[in-house]
């Protein structure tokens, strides 16, 4: 794929700016713009006990902010009660939609559902474990627009020391394969414009999938605007990200995705 814009208008080709946007202050932008039409979308794996607190999180963001919104929950082939909580909530609550995958099939795949169903121009995305409270998107509600991505840092990141040596080690070594300069680059907080999500061939599967998407929104120009974001210990449930199988998956997809982009430059 050639690097040629898409068509939501509005590129800038200026390199990678970080902002410094205090979480607790409730950070406000001079730059006052239409409140976006949103689409939510929430990755689960087996997250009953957390799914419930993630959607209602994301509900009230998605209320400050935008004129419209949906939240699209897709549901990776769990084997507990989260597709019961999720139709739950859709009886009291229209603007959830469930996408469900037969049997588990990946982060990076769940999301790519998650893209595929969204329908407005803006999608904002975070896990359905609730370890990122999704009322956050208020403070960084005036980045939202232009040729913009908001990619959230964890600040502080509330994991053990092995996970959190881990996601470090995963930051560099994809900002030295792809040419990105990030912080946390699988930080699950990020908006994205839909005209780009629909651009992008996202062929990654598993974790990859953040370093595909920031690596092709760097490519055709977007600015990556790095926002902190407080990060909560996980409640319930088991994570999966760190465990072997994960983890090679997603070098082996961040090597593939090093070489495509190599040869398309």
């Amino acid at each position: 794929m050639d690097g040629s814009p898409v068509g939501w208008g509005l590129l800038s080709s200026a390199p990678s700016m970080r902002a410094s946007l205090p979480v607790a202050a409730g950070c406000r932008t001079s730059r006052r713009e239409e409140r976006p039409a949103l689409s939510v979308v929430l990755p689960c794996f087996n997250e009953e006990a957390n799914v419930e607190q993630a959607v209602r999180e994301a509900a009230e963001a998605a209320r400050r902010v935008a004129a419209a919104f949906e939240i699209v929950v897709v549901d990776d082939g769990s084997r507990d009660g989260t597709v019961e909580r999720v139709r739950a909530l859709q009886s009291r609550m229209p603007e959830v939609v469930l996408v469900r995958h037969g049997r588990n099939r990946g982060y990076g795949a769940a999301l790519r559902s998650g893209f595929r169903a969204a329908r407005y121009p803006w999608v904002f995305y975070t896990d359905g474990d609730a370890q990122f409270d999704a009322r956050q998107l208020a403070s960084v509600a005036g980045l939202i627009g232009g040729g913009r991505v908001v990619a959230g840092y964890r600040c502080p990141r509330n994991d053990g020391s092995a996970r959190t040596l881990l996601g470090r080690g995963w930051t560099w070594v994809a900002n030295r394969s792809l040419g990105l300069s990030v912080r946390d680059v699988n930080c699950a907080f990020k908006v994205f414009p839909k005209a780009l999500l629909d651009a992008v061939p996202m062929r990654s599967r598993g974790a990859a999938i953040d370093a595909e998407l920031l690596a092709e929104a760097a490519r055709r120009g977007l600015r990556i605007e790095e926002v902190p974001v407080a990060h909560r210990p996980r409640r319930a449930g088991r994570s999966t990200g760190a465990r072997p199988g994960v983890v090679l998956r997603a070098l082996w997809e961040l090597l593939w995705l090093s070489w495509r982009i190599r040869r398309d430059a």
